[in-house]
């Protein structure tokens, strides 16, 4: 195998597949990156089990002299190209076993890992995908893997429900503490889908997003799911089990809304947070509508102190006053999914879940459980 290609090419492409490098693994050969030269191409594939990233290079930089394919330690070889100079750099392998690497300073030679222990990855595509807007599937995700549990006794919810029905995508995240939906507009040119989605793996797909290529395609398997963005494919393996249904944790009834500017709500729920009482969830404050419709955040700590912070709301209706208490991490969480700065905090009581929404974004709904103090 032998070939040439410019230096910020090969690292802009291994930079995203090295997303997919496992570091953990008792497999080394999870810990490489596996390269397939052909006649004009350079195939780039790294997987961790969770997901696997498939790039295509093809560049008018790139000269291949010779086919093949190697295995290249992954960390290695990605922190070396990141600090060669800029232009060309060569590639040629020695007796199957040992990768010579020569730019203009630089002449080094890698010991390759066994290519043949390394597994066969099918990135099976559809002839008819999902076709979405780069920057609508950026905000689902933005807005709903946060919301994810972290916990792995019900790998369920770790993941984000996406659904589709005629000509709407929901996805759905939940810890049971919390809730995050957004709703979209598709174009209704596929069949149904109702799939769990890692949230880790989502995360990893965000980042490569920031590309900000107008296109993605979702190709749906059995076991498996593939967005195809520009020349990369990003599989990830799907959960299995059944997502609880969430519908009817929504309220639709609300007998006090709440209007807020959201810096305003956000810094008052952020300094009140400081004197807080911490739990397992997280630091508790509580929100007081009084009966001449002030609202006031207020925490304490008896080792510390107490605070009370008030917040001015943009409009009220409400039938009754109301004192509940709620995680402020939740709800910063919830306020930083919004793009507009004003938001309604919707409540149907003191013990049950509360959501925010915006008149803007009127597919967004972040739900939150309150908190029992007493």
């Amino acid at each position: 195998m032998n070939f040439s290609i410019d230096t910020d090419v090969l690292l802009n492409n291994i930079l995203i597949a090295q997303k997919a490098l496992s570091t953990k693994t008792p497999a080394p050969y999870l810990q490489g990156i596996k390269l397939e030269v052909y006649d004009n191409e350079i195939i780039v594939i790294t997987s961790n089990s969770d997901i696997s990233i498939k790039i295509s290079i093809k560049d008018e930089s790139l000269n291949i002299e010779d086919e093949g394919e190697i295995l290249i330690p992954g960390k290695v070889f990605v922190e070396f190209i990141r600090k060669l100079d800029k232009g060309i750099v060569e590639f040629s392998v020695i007796d199957n076993s040992v990768l010579k690497i020569t730019s203009k300073h630089t002449d080094l030679s890698l010991n390759l890992l066994n290519v043949e222990d390394y597994p066969n990855i099918d990135f099976n595509l559809k002839d008819e995908p999902i076709k979405l807007e780069s920057k609508l599937m950026k905000s689902v995700i933005k807005q709903t893997t946060f919301a994810t549990s972290t916990i792995e006794n019900r790998p369920i919810l770790t993941g984000v429900n996406i659904k589709v029905v005629d000509d709407e995508l929901t996805a759905i995240a939940t810890d049971s503490f919390r809730l995050s939906q957004k709703q979209i507009k598709v174009t209704k040119n596929f069949d149904k889908m109702n799939v769990v989605i890692p949230g880790k793996s989502l995360d990893e797909l965000y980042k490569i997003l920031e590309l900000d290529l107008e296109e993605i395609l979702i190709h749906l398997d059995k076991k498996s799911i593939i967005f195809e963005y520009g020349n990369i494919l990003f599989q990830s393996r799907l959960l299995d089990g059944s997502f609880p249904e969430t519908s009817r944790l929504i309220p639709n009834e609300f007998p006090i809304i709440l209007k807020f500017n959201i810096n305003d709500l956000a810094i008052a729920i952020e300094r009140a947070s400081l004197l807080s009482v911490k739990d397992s969830i997280s630091s508790i404050v509580k929100l007081n509508l009084k009966a001449n419709n002030e609202v006031e955040i207020t925490s304490n700590s008896p080792e510390i102190g107490k605070v009370i912070e008030e917040v001015k709301p943009l409009e009220v209706e409400a039938s009754s006053t109301l004192k509940i208490a709620f995680s402020s991490r939740y709800f910063l969480d919830a306020l930083k999914t919004f793009d507009s700065n004003e938001v309604f905090v919707k409540f149907t009581g003191e013990i049950r879940p509360f959501i925010i929404e915006n008149a803007k974004e009127k597919g967004l709904i972040q739900l939150i459980l309150p908190v029992r103090t007493e």
